[in-house]
């Protein structure tokens, strides 16, 4: 197949840009190449004339035949830019990587070339390795695609999810990829918050304002001040206070407790609850109008046992954060046991479950004896942990997916994985091939 010929004024263009940019023709091949990019992703190898999902996804065939959402196939049969997160292998590794392809057109108005940005997202700060989120399921892509869109912009984010599956580290996220980054990140916990509370925690008071105010209190909202302010289960707020909290969004103005002077609030707003806001609104006990404020721009967060193959990543992140500096790791049947349970605490209880497990270890090996998974059933028997069923595919699709992920997850080498698989290595080494994985 014969490479086009790059302008020298694209390649020029291409360099002058501080992410990693590529030149692709339509048939996957990347035509030229930034110096950002070959950082990130060429490793000395080279780059010209290679395919794009080579690089990306260790893929041996495009990513829309391998079950990913392209955009280059997208853009090229729209004629539009497109957008999507995929996990891209990095000089780091495995990372989040927002993908935006624009058609570049010559003079006639043809699409001649497509300039491919990638954007790292590497949405924990340094030395806040601790709030990272975790994992490269597609639920949590998908998830992690909203925020990072959302991130951006000033909207109203509403957060709604199990207990457990990480909201305060999604609404984190969102303000770390956000224009306000740089400035506070403020909790409110609503659950449990009085009248006076609300307003002294919310708003502040003056000093005299009532017995015991011996000096100015500085408000949370006032903290948040250019920032973003956090409301934890907001489904929990009494009805008379929806109406100040309201107010305040209405507003963007309020008094401390005891003062005169309005002040301006300037937050970007994130709430989040594992409540149905919209059957609570239908009861009564939730403010329509406050609902319609906060629910401009919904995040649905996925529970663990729908991205279960998140699980041995999660659980490596997790015993290196409650054990740090030593190596502690699962026995495969304590691995398999986790992967049939349900998980109803979600993430939250995960790390109970590894929390308790330590304790009770003596060596290195976290064996099934050590793990307490309370009274909750576990009901995954029957399905197969590794792959949930959240869209309808074809089978062999299935099969092709699997495949790639037991080689991606599995440690040890083809001949055992064909064990575990029940086939020869010779029908693995095919399969593994037909599925586009390097293993």
């Amino acid at each position: 197949m014969t490479i086009a010929k790059v302008p020298p004024e694209l390649v020029t263009l291409l360099d002058s840009f501080p992410e990693p940019k590529i030149l692709l023709d339509e048939h996957y091949r990347i035509l030229a190449a930034n110096a950002a990019y070959r950082r990130e992703f060429g490793a000395g190898r080279k780059i010209d004339g290679r395919f794009c999902y080579e690089l990306s996804h260790h893929y041996d065939k495009p990513c829309d035949q391998a079950g990913e959402n392209c955009p280059l196939r997208d853009s090229m049969e729209s004629g539009e830019p497109r957008r999507v997160l995929h996990v891209h292998h990095t000089s780091a590794g495995r990372e989040h990587v927002e993908v935006e392809v624009l058609p570049v057109r010559n003079k006639a108005g043809s699409m001649t070339y497509f300039m491919e940005t990638m954007h790292v997202l590497r949405h924990a700060h340094e030395g806040a390795r601790d709030h990272e989120m975790v994992g490269y399921s597609r639920p949590f892509n998908r998830m992690l695609e909203l925020a990072r869109r959302v991130a951006a912009r000033e909207s109203s984010v509403l957060l709604l999810g199990e207990s457990g599956t990480g909201k305060e580290l999604v609404a984190q996220a969102i303000h770390g990829m956000s224009p306000r980054a740089e400035a506070p990140f403020v909790t409110v916990e609503c659950s449990g918050l009085t009248e006076t509370l609300f307003e002294s925690e919310m708003f502040g008071y003056e000093k005299g304002a009532f017995t015991g105010a011996i000096g100015r209190k500085t408000g949370l909202v006032e903290a948040a001040y250019g920032g973003t302010l956090f409301l934890d289960e907001v489904g929990d707020i009494p009805l008379p206070l929806q109406v100040k909290l309201l107010r305040l969004l209405e507003a963007g103005t309020y008094r401390r407790v005891g003062g005169i002077e309005p002040l301006s609030a300037d937050f970007r707003l994130i709430a989040a609850t594992h409540r149905d806001l919209a059957k609570m609104v239908q009861e009564g006990s939730f403010r329509q109008d406050l609902y319609f404020r906060l629910n401009v721009f919904p995040i649905q967060l996925p529970p663990l046992r729908e991205r279960m193959e998140d699980l041995p990543i999660l659980v490596e992140r997790l015993l290196s954060r409650l054990e740090p500096g030593k190596k502690i790791a699962l026995a495969e049947d304590s691995m398999a046991l986790l992967m049939r349970h349900d998980f109803p605490g979600n993430v939250r209880e995960l790390r109970n479950i590894l929390e308790r497990a330590l304790i009770m270890v003596d060596g290195n090996t976290i064996l099934p004896r050590h793990l307490h998974l309370g009274n909750m059933k576990s009901s995954r028997e029957d399905v197969p942990a590794a792959m949930p069923f959240y869209e309808m595919i074809p089978v062999e699709q299935m099969e092709r997916r699997y495949l790639a992920w037991a080689a991606e997850n599995f440690h040890g080498d083809r001949k055992s994985l064909a064990g575990k698989l029940g086939m020869s290595e010779r029908t693995l080494y095919r399969k593994l091939k037909e599925a586009g994985s390097s293993h």
